[in-house]
Protein backbone atom coordinates (compact mmCIF):
# COMPACT_ATOMS: atom_id res chain seq x y z
CA UNK A 1 0.00 0.00 0.00
CA UNK A 2 1.11 3.58 -0.73
CA UNK A 3 3.00 5.29 2.19
CA UNK A 4 0.26 8.24 2.34
CA UNK A 5 -2.59 6.21 1.45
CA UNK A 6 -1.69 3.96 4.75
CA UNK A 7 -1.15 6.75 6.58
CA UNK A 8 -4.80 8.30 5.79
CA UNK A 9 -6.54 4.77 6.63
CA UNK A 10 -4.09 4.39 9.97
CA UNK A 11 -5.55 8.10 10.99
CA UNK A 12 -9.30 6.74 10.03
CA UNK A 13 -8.30 3.68 11.83
CA UNK A 14 -6.99 6.29 15.16
CA UNK A 15 -10.33 7.70 14.66
CA UNK A 16 -12.03 4.22 15.50
CA UNK A 17 -10.16 2.98 17.99
CA UNK A 18 -10.93 6.24 19.96
CA UNK A 19 -14.89 5.54 19.48
CA UNK A 20 -13.92 1.97 20.54
CA UNK A 21 -12.09 3.68 23.61
CA UNK A 22 -14.35 6.55 24.86
CA UNK A 23 -17.45 5.61 23.53
CA UNK A 24 -19.13 1.26 24.02
CA UNK A 25 -22.08 2.78 23.50
CA UNK A 26 -21.18 3.91 19.59
CA UNK A 27 -18.43 1.82 19.24
CA UNK A 28 -19.98 1.08 15.24
CA UNK A 29 -20.00 5.51 14.82
CA UNK A 30 -17.01 7.50 13.82
CA UNK A 31 -16.38 9.93 16.48
CA UNK A 32 -14.40 13.29 15.98
CA UNK A 33 -13.43 16.58 17.75
CA UNK A 34 -15.76 19.49 17.06
CA UNK A 35 -14.13 22.27 15.14
CA UNK A 36 -15.56 25.18 14.16
CA UNK A 37 -14.89 26.08 10.17
CA UNK A 38 -12.32 28.79 10.60
CA UNK A 39 -10.05 26.08 12.02
CA UNK A 40 -10.78 23.30 9.50
CA UNK A 41 -10.26 26.04 7.05
CA UNK A 42 -6.63 26.79 9.03
CA UNK A 43 -5.66 23.04 9.11
CA UNK A 44 -6.93 21.34 6.32
CA UNK A 45 -4.29 20.38 3.39
CA UNK A 46 -6.75 21.26 0.65
CA UNK A 47 -10.24 23.55 0.26
CA UNK A 48 -12.09 23.21 -2.79
CA UNK A 49 -15.63 24.23 -4.02
CA UNK A 50 -16.54 21.06 -6.48
CA UNK A 51 -19.39 18.74 -7.37
CA UNK A 52 -19.83 15.53 -7.44
CA UNK A 53 -20.19 13.68 -10.85
CA UNK A 54 -19.33 9.96 -9.74
CA UNK A 55 -18.53 7.27 -7.51
CA UNK A 56 -16.88 3.70 -7.45
CA UNK A 57 -15.51 1.41 -4.65
CA UNK A 58 -12.09 0.64 -5.28
CA UNK A 59 -9.35 -1.28 -3.86
CA UNK A 60 -7.31 0.91 -1.08
CA UNK A 61 -3.93 -0.58 -2.70
CA UNK A 62 -2.57 -3.03 -5.52
CA UNK A 63 -1.65 -5.61 -2.95
CA UNK A 64 -3.61 -8.71 -3.53
CA UNK A 65 -3.72 -9.57 0.54
CA UNK A 66 -5.36 -5.82 1.57
CA UNK A 67 -8.89 -5.81 1.84
CA UNK A 68 -9.77 -2.16 2.64
CA UNK A 69 -11.76 -0.48 0.51
CA UNK A 70 -12.14 2.92 -0.87
CA UNK A 71 -14.67 5.41 -2.67
CA UNK A 72 -13.60 7.04 -5.44
CA UNK A 73 -15.70 10.00 -6.06
CA UNK A 74 -15.19 11.77 -10.25
CA UNK A 75 -15.79 15.52 -9.43
CA UNK A 76 -15.70 18.38 -10.67
CA UNK A 77 -13.80 21.42 -9.56
CA UNK A 78 -15.34 24.41 -9.19
CA UNK A 79 -12.67 26.77 -7.28
CA UNK A 80 -9.65 25.88 -5.18
CA UNK A 81 -9.64 28.28 -2.03
CA UNK A 82 -6.49 26.52 -0.39
CA UNK A 83 -4.03 23.63 -1.63
CA UNK A 84 -2.63 25.48 -4.54
CA UNK A 85 1.34 23.67 -3.44
CA UNK A 86 0.00 20.69 -3.78
CA UNK A 87 -2.05 20.15 -6.65
CA UNK A 88 -3.86 22.25 -9.34
CA UNK A 89 -6.99 20.29 -10.26
CA UNK A 90 -8.53 17.69 -8.21
CA UNK A 91 -10.31 14.99 -10.32
CA UNK A 92 -10.82 12.24 -7.89
CA UNK A 93 -11.16 11.99 -3.88
CA UNK A 94 -11.37 9.02 -1.37
CA UNK A 95 -12.47 8.14 1.81
CA UNK A 96 -13.07 4.87 3.73
CA UNK A 97 -16.08 2.84 2.30
CA UNK A 98 -16.68 1.82 5.81
CA UNK A 99 -18.73 5.00 7.92
CA UNK A 100 -17.39 3.48 10.68
CA UNK A 101 -13.67 4.45 10.01
CA UNK A 102 -15.23 7.67 8.82
CA UNK A 103 -16.28 7.26 5.08
CA UNK A 104 -18.17 10.14 3.88
CA UNK A 105 -21.55 9.76 1.88
CA UNK A 106 -21.85 12.56 -1.24
CA UNK A 107 -24.22 13.00 -3.38
CA UNK A 108 -23.30 12.73 -6.96
CA UNK A 109 -25.88 15.77 -8.77
CA UNK A 110 -25.17 17.92 -11.72
CA UNK A 111 -27.27 20.77 -9.04
CA UNK A 112 -25.39 19.93 -5.75
CA UNK A 113 -22.22 21.24 -5.09
CA UNK A 114 -19.90 20.80 -1.92
CA UNK A 115 -17.48 22.56 0.32
CA UNK A 116 -14.85 20.17 0.59
CA UNK A 117 -11.71 20.07 2.75
CA UNK A 118 -9.25 17.18 3.29
CA UNK A 119 -5.66 16.00 3.34
CA UNK A 120 -3.45 15.92 0.24
CA UNK A 121 -1.63 12.04 0.31
CA UNK A 122 1.84 11.67 -0.58
CA UNK A 123 0.95 10.77 -4.41
CA UNK A 124 -0.60 13.33 -4.73
CA UNK A 125 -4.34 11.78 -3.79
CA UNK A 126 -6.94 13.40 -2.08
CA UNK A 127 -8.56 11.80 1.33
CA UNK A 128 -11.66 13.28 2.70
CA UNK A 129 -13.64 11.81 5.95
CA UNK A 130 -16.21 12.63 8.37
CA UNK A 131 -13.74 14.83 10.37
CA UNK A 132 -13.27 17.30 8.06
CA UNK A 133 -15.76 20.22 7.23
CA UNK A 134 -18.38 18.76 4.55
CA UNK A 135 -21.00 21.28 3.47
CA UNK A 136 -23.13 21.62 0.69
CA UNK A 137 -22.33 25.06 -0.55
CA UNK A 138 -25.82 25.52 -0.47
CA UNK A 139 -26.05 25.45 3.23
CA UNK A 140 -22.87 28.10 4.05
CA UNK A 141 -23.90 31.68 4.73
CA UNK A 142 -22.54 34.62 2.69
CA UNK A 143 -19.80 35.15 5.80
CA UNK A 144 -18.44 31.74 5.33
CA UNK A 145 -18.26 31.85 1.27
CA UNK A 146 -16.89 35.33 1.59
CA UNK A 147 -14.21 34.26 4.65
CA UNK A 148 -13.04 30.98 2.17
CA UNK A 149 -10.84 33.80 0.08
CA UNK A 150 -9.30 36.11 3.02
CA UNK A 151 -10.88 36.20 6.60
CA UNK A 152 -10.19 32.64 7.62
CA UNK A 153 -6.92 32.45 6.10
CA UNK A 154 -5.48 35.68 7.32
CA UNK A 155 -6.71 34.55 11.06
CA UNK A 156 -5.75 31.16 11.74
CA UNK A 157 -3.07 32.65 14.67
CA UNK A 158 -6.09 32.78 16.65
CA UNK A 159 -7.15 30.09 18.74
CA UNK A 160 -11.18 28.96 18.97
CA UNK A 161 -12.18 27.38 22.33
CA UNK A 162 -15.60 25.18 22.29
CA UNK A 163 -17.76 26.41 25.15
CA UNK A 164 -20.27 23.34 26.50
CA UNK A 165 -20.96 24.80 29.93
CA UNK A 166 -20.56 28.15 32.15
CA UNK A 167 -18.81 29.06 33.38
CA UNK A 168 -16.84 29.77 30.31
CA UNK A 169 -13.42 31.05 30.35
CA UNK A 170 -10.74 32.35 27.89
CA UNK A 171 -7.12 31.00 29.02
CA UNK A 172 -4.60 32.57 26.02
CA UNK A 173 -5.56 36.34 24.76
CA UNK A 174 -5.62 35.38 21.17
CA UNK A 175 -8.43 32.88 21.84
CA UNK A 176 -12.67 32.84 21.31
CA UNK A 177 -14.86 31.06 22.80
CA UNK A 178 -17.29 29.05 20.42
CA UNK A 179 -20.40 29.08 22.27
CA UNK A 180 -23.16 27.34 19.54
CA UNK A 181 -23.19 24.13 21.16
CA UNK A 182 -23.65 25.85 24.40
CA UNK A 183 -26.64 28.22 22.96
CA UNK A 184 -28.10 25.86 20.49
CA UNK A 185 -27.44 22.62 21.38
CA UNK A 186 -25.69 22.04 17.77
CA UNK A 187 -21.91 22.95 16.45
CA UNK A 188 -22.42 24.78 13.03
CA UNK A 189 -25.15 27.36 14.25
CA UNK A 190 -25.52 30.89 14.05
CA UNK A 191 -21.70 31.92 15.55
CA UNK A 192 -20.09 29.29 13.55
CA UNK A 193 -21.95 30.70 10.08
CA UNK A 194 -21.88 34.81 10.99
CA UNK A 195 -18.71 35.19 12.96
CA UNK A 196 -15.07 34.88 12.55
CA UNK A 197 -11.90 35.10 15.27
CA UNK A 198 -10.28 37.90 13.90
CA UNK A 199 -6.83 38.70 15.11
CA UNK A 200 -6.00 42.14 16.16
CA UNK A 201 -2.67 44.11 15.80
CA UNK A 202 -1.52 43.54 19.56
CA UNK A 203 -1.82 39.56 19.35
CA UNK A 204 -5.80 39.76 20.99
CA UNK A 205 -8.16 37.54 19.50
CA UNK A 206 -11.96 38.61 19.20
CA UNK A 207 -15.30 37.45 17.46
CA UNK A 208 -15.69 40.08 14.58
CA UNK A 209 -19.02 39.99 11.96
CA UNK A 210 -18.13 43.32 10.01
CA UNK A 211 -19.58 46.74 11.41
CA UNK A 212 -22.07 44.41 13.92
CA UNK A 213 -21.85 44.46 17.39
CA UNK A 214 -21.59 40.73 19.05
CA UNK A 215 -24.53 39.46 20.10
CA UNK A 216 -25.08 40.14 23.75
CA UNK A 217 -25.50 36.34 24.94
CA UNK A 218 -22.06 35.98 23.22
CA UNK A 219 -20.78 38.45 25.19
CA UNK A 220 -22.40 37.86 28.50
CA UNK A 221 -20.01 34.46 28.12
CA UNK A 222 -16.87 35.95 27.26
CA UNK A 223 -17.00 38.82 29.44
CA UNK A 224 -17.70 36.88 33.16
Amino acid sequence: MPRGLRAALGWALLLRLLALLQLPALSEACSCAPAHPQQHICYSALVIRAKVNSEKVVPASADPADTQKMIRYEIKQIKMFKGFEKVKDVQYIYTPLDSSLCGVKLEASNQKQYLLTGQVLNDGKVFVHLCNYIEPWENLSLLQKESLNHHYHLNCGCQITTCYTVPCTISAPNECLWTDWLLQQKLYGYQAQHYVCVKHVDGTCSWYRGHLPLRKEFMDIIQP
